[in-house]
């Protein structure tokens, strides 16, 4: 990717953010905790997919290291 292309993308995902931020302090309070506490869960379930998956590759990196 050229330089161009991550500035743009650099500015989308900043864009992003900032449309996320807002509308969480848009919203009333009790909307603000429903929502914050959905994207708690979703942020802790693929911090746990990523575990797994680095623990596999870890596995299966030892497995073709040692059982060669």
């Amino acid at each position: 990717m050229g330089r161009t292309g991550k500035t743009i993308a650099t500015l989308f995902v900043g864009a992003a953010i900032g449309a996320a931020v807002g509308y969480l302090l848009a919203t009333d309070k009790e909307k603000r905790q429903e929502d914050l506490t959905k994207i708690k869960d979703r942020v802790n379930g693929l911090k746990d997919k990523i575990k797994d998956r680095m623990a596999k590759t870890t596995e299966d990196l030892e497995h073709d290291i040692y059982h060669t």
